[in-house]
């Protein structure tokens, strides 16, 4: 990890369609553990034993939006990705070239005026990018149709091209998905609460584990490049903040004496980390985030994190970094593929938890 990435993902190791297809339930996956520089093997259903009373997990409830629109541009066929709602009623969108049957690839934005032909005769006409550059990925677009209803009647989930085939959407949505009252949600699956199921979270609560909701919509990824995120929509509500704060505060002793707070995906650390201050106080916030949590800038709030498996360029392992340092996931993830770990939205799950014991390896730090 850091500027020197010397593993690689075997394609063997993509999960290619539901764990719930390939054993017995969503919470049919595997769960690497790191505490420090320790690591260990379960299975998900383990989780419970793995945390204690007084833990908070903060939750992603956005919903995963049928995102995926067929087009044409001309006479090229297209995939619409809708990726944001933008303030003024836009849609932040991405063209993506047809390959085979459900599977897309990388096509150079705009241009600028340029009208997609929608199912229905419905049309998008793109109007701007949203980098410097006239080549950037995601375009502003605008179209006359309200796009949650246009994405609810010829919509289906993204989809790339390590799964096997499409899903039905429910697989891309997790157990504390929830409608947003304007119709937004996620480009994207926040995948690392998939595992979950209701029988699993009422386990949790019943050993005293607590949940803390929050949103923050993500906007679609890339298979092919791994930029920085683009900045999302998030809304910590005051009850959230609420009940961090109060975790935090009655551990007087430090960590070891008390609740940790664990973000459930990255996008739950985004979210949580661009509502807490410098003090490490988290307030009700909304709107829009640019954060991007990285070793530098460190976690003021989050104490663990239970997220997927990521590519070795992905900008989400500079925020396993700021949260457990660089030499607890490099050993993590020298273990996952040793182990043969699937990756992606449909594998297992790596839940890294902070070194409190005294007896805990040496984390001496090294290159990838």
């Amino acid at each position: 990890m850091g500027a020197t990435v010397v593993w690689r993902v075997p394609a063997a190791l993509s999960a290619r369609v539901p764990a719930e297809q390939r054993g017995s339930g969503r919470d049919d996956v595997r769960l690497l553990v790191s505490r420090g520089c320790a690591v260990s093997h379960h299975a998900f259903r383990e989780l419970p034993g793995q945390l204690r009373a007084g833990d908070v997990l903060v939750v992603n409830t956005s919903m995963t939006l049928p995102a995926a629109v067929n087009g044409r541009v001309g006479g090229e066929r297209v995939v619409v990705h809708f990726s944001t709602r933008g303030e003024d009623g836009r849609w932040a969108v991405e063209l993506r070239a047809t390959g085979g049957p459900g599977v897309t690839g990388p096509r150079p934005g705009g241009p600028a005026g340029a009208v997609v032909r929608l199912p229905g005769g419905r049309a998008l006409v793109l109007e701007e990018p949203l980098g410097p550059s006239a080549g950037a990925r995601l375009w502003w677009a605008r179209t006359p149709e309200p796009v949650p209803e246009l994405l609810r009647r010829y919509g289906r989930p993204i989809r790339y091209g390590y799964t096997e085939r499409d899903q039905p959407l429910s697989a891309y949505r997790t157990v504390f998905a929830a409608p947003s009252p304007d119709g937004s949600g996620s480009a994207e699956m926040p995948s690392a609460a998939r595992p979950f199921t209701a029988a699993l979270v009422a386990e949790l609560v019943r050993r005293g584990v607590l949940f803390a909701p929050l949103s923050l919509h993500t906007g679609v990824a890339s298979a092919e490049v791994h930029e920085p995120p683009y900045p999302e929509r998030f809304a910590v509500p005051a009850a959230t903040a609420w009940l961090v704060n109060a975790v935090r505060a009655a551990r007087g002793g430090g960590r070891a004496s008390g609740g940790r707070v664990i973000a459930v995906g990255t996008t739950a650390v985004r979210a949580l980390e661009s509502a807490a201050g410098d003090d490490g106080v988290v307030r009700p916030a909304g709107g829009w985030t640019d954060l991007v949590v990285t070793p530098r800038r460190g976690v003021r709030v989050v104490d663990g994190l239970l997220t997927g498996l990521h590519e070795p360029q992905a900008s989400h392992l500079l925020m396993l970094e700021a949260v457990a340092g660089r030499e607890a996931p490099r050993r993590g993830y020298e273990a996952a593929l040793r182990e043969r770990y699937l990756w992606h939205e449909f594998g297992d799950v790596h839940l890294i938890l902070p070194d409190e014991e005294r007896n805990a390896p040496n984390c001496s730090s090294n290159e990838w």
